[in-house]
């Protein structure tokens, strides 16, 4: 009977042992990078009563017969899982996301730690803030950070750009005048009769008609008949008489009218007179509207011919030619018809040769005169014409005005700062100027206080249709610092070909040096760490050094390392021998800055384990308190 006693007093130690192992976890529920245990049972030897028996020929066979005699807290598991992450912003609160531990030594033996909580000390050893211990690096080395060091400066070696220059043309351009509008050669409207005179008009009777040219008002023609036939002559003298239009008697007698205009504006339009007294019918002209014909004018066209003109030139007639040069020389001149030419040619030419800074010429898919300064940039080029003579054509309807305005070149400036190998900052302000090619060159400049630009400018840097850089990729240009040797920085443009420089789109202006290499002294102004374990600094100029490294240690088998407390581990036996690195290496996590890991203990778990632990207690204690009753009867029946 007091095989139940055992049996039962060694559950209620296992289940004792197990309620310890949940106190120790819920007790370390907020206990940073706390690993939680789990406890093991495992059955004790079992007394056997019979032995298993085989089969024979007429019996089977038997199994043996045991009684167990209780149970043992066997093994202790420690789960090593993941923690959550508690953000703390604190730059040395690290944490490990993934394998591995902190390695930290107290001069005697190396401990590991997942609990980051690490800073600098008086001496900026790195350590951990709980003990003091010193905390390695992936060399297995304590230490420092050097928070007091200067970055030295660096002088400015080159220069990269990115942006876009406008491919757009503003200038340079040369201002041009041009006409109004198109000259225009043509024939003038014309009208013949059918009839020859003499013409029988009665004596004392007046026949008329009327006379419309050019879409003007209607003229009235009166011809009164005399004693006898009235002739041609006598009609085509009264016909000249009218405005815009000369009659003449042709070879055969008929009355011909011409119109004093040239082209489709050139019309003649009859309106008979009254029934037996019409005089358009007796000289045979047609009611019909009669027009001239038009054409743009060539090159050799006559002046005599242009739709414009409102008298015919004679030898000897003048069209005047003032105005003035591109640098504002007075320009007057005469062109002398018939002297200096008849043609659009000949006068194109003689205001040519009237101006040493322009060019005029004739463009006959337009049919305009045009009129251009031989260089770029704003200009004074003006030029008006008139008539001096019998001959007039309406040049106000040709009238020379601006088509395209002189500018001087387009131009984009950017400005940078670089270092002198002092450290000293000075602003280079690079100007690129548009050439009349459309190249660009750039111009390099220094404030007068800070140096001189020795070098000269950068030339002849093009791109591509497409808007990428043809040439060059780089160029150097020399500055002479105050103080200073000459110093040789390289304007890095592009590559060949390539879009990640500077451009020529059509789009806005917007080129910017993008990096340089040169920087001034600099202090440590921040620090972070990365994930593999680096620590690294900010300077005040813009810098960033490596400070230093922490160490990751990862083990082949974690949970066999050995508690030591302080939340600090120790290599064991069973552990295998430490592999010292950094973060991200060889299997081992990521080291997270700014934040402690949490314990892994499940509080839900562990107070479901606690009742059932609890409930297996209260069993093999009412076992003993069984077995007690049976044998306190036993006892009374003596």
């Amino acid at each position: 009977m007091s095989r139940s006693l055992i049996s039962a007093l060694g559950g209620l130690r296992s289940h004792q042992g197990w309620l310890d192992v949940i106190g120790n976890n819920l007790a370390n529920q907020n206990t940073p990078a706390f690993k939680s245990s789990r406890a093991v049972f495992s059955s004790l030897l079992s007394r056997t009563l019979r032995e298993g028996t085989p089969a024979s020929t007429n019996v089977g066979g038997t199994n043996p017969v045991q009684v167990g005699l209780g149970t043992q807290l066997s093994y202790i598991d420690r789960d090593i899982g993941q923690g959550s992450l508690n953000l703390t912003g604190r730059t040395f609160d690290l944490a490990l996301l993934g394998r591995g531990y902190f390695a930290l030594t107290d001069g005697d033996r190396t401990l590991y730690t997942r609990v980051g909580s690490f800073g600098l000390d008086a001496q900026r050893n790195m350590v951990d803030l709980r003990t003091g211990f010193r905390v390695l690096n992936g060399n297995g080395q304590a230490f420092q950070i050097d928070t007091d060091a200067v970055v030295p400066p660096n002088a400015t070696s080159e220069v990269s750009f990115q942006g876009n220059l406008p491919a757009k043309v503003t200038g340079p351009l040369a201002e041009q005048l041009g006409t109004v509008s198109a000259l225009y050669e043509g024939t003038p409207a014309e009208m013949t009769g059918s009839n020859a005179g003499p013409f029988n008009i009665p004596n004392g009777v007046a026949w008329s008609m009327e006379v419309i040219i050019n879409g003007g008002a209607p003229q009235t023609v009166s011809i009164t008949g005399g004693a006898g036939p009235t002739s041609a002559a006598d009609i085509a003298a009264a016909l000249d008489d009218l405005d815009h239009v000369s009659a003449e008697v042709g070879p055969g007698g008929e009355i011909q009218l011409v119109s004093d205009k040239n082209g489709t504006g050139s019309t003649i339009k009859i309106t008979p007179g009254e029934a037996g007294a019409d005089l358009a019918s007796t000289l045979g002209l047609g009611t019909a509207l009669v027009s001239g014909t038009q054409a743009l004018a060539s090159g050799v066209s006559s002046l005599n011919s242009l739709t414009r003109n409102l008298a015919p030139y004679s030898d000897g007639d003048g069209i005047e030619i003032t105005g003035s040069d591109a640098d504002g020389t007075p320009i007057q001149a005469t062109f002398v018809y018939g002297t200096n030419g008849t043609t659009v040619d000949d006068l194109v030419s003689f205001i040519d040769s009237q101006f040493t800074g322009a060019t005029a010429s004739f463009n006959p898919d337009t049919g305009t005169i045009s009129l251009a300064a031989d260089a770029t940039g704003e200009s004074e080029l003006s030029l008006v014409m008139g008539d001096n003579g019998t001959g007039k054509t309406d040049w106000a309807q040709l009238a020379f005005t601006v088509t395209t305005n002189g500018a001087g070149p387009d131009t984009v400036n950017t400005s940078m700062e670089v270092f002198d190998s002092a450290g000293t900052s000075h602003i280079l302000t690079l100007k690129y100027i548009r050439q009349d090619n459309g190249t660009w060159n750039i111009e390099p400049s220094l404030p007068e206080d800070s140096g001189t630009v020795t070098s000269g400018p950068v030339t002849n840097v093009t791109f591509n249709q497409n808007g990428s850089l043809l040439s060059p990729p780089s160029a150097n240009v020399t500055v002479q610092f105050q103080g200073q040797s000459s110093q040789t920085i390289q304007l890095k443009l592009g590559n060949v070909g390539g879009f990640d420089g500077v451009t020529q789109f059509g789009a806005e202006t917007n080129v910017v040096a993008a990096d340089q290499d040169g920087y001034g002294v600099g202090s440590l102004a921040n620090m972070s760490v990365g994930g593999d374990g680096r620590v690294t600094g900010f300077y005040t100029n813009g810098e960033t050094l490596t400070l230093g490294q922490f160490g990751v240690a990862t083990f082949a088998n974690e949970g066999g390392l050995a508690e030591s407390g302080d939340n600090y581990w120790t290599e064991s036996s069973n552990s295998g021998q430490r592999l010292l690195g950094v973060g991200l290496f060889n299997g081992s996590g990521e080291v997270v800055g700014g934040a402690l890991e949490e314990s892994n203990v499940d509080t839900a778990e562990e107070f479901v384990r606690l009742i059932q632990a609890q409930r297996g207690f209260q069993a093999n204690a009412r076992i003993i308190s069984v077995q007690d009753t049976m044998l306190e009867e036993i006892v009374n029946m003596v």
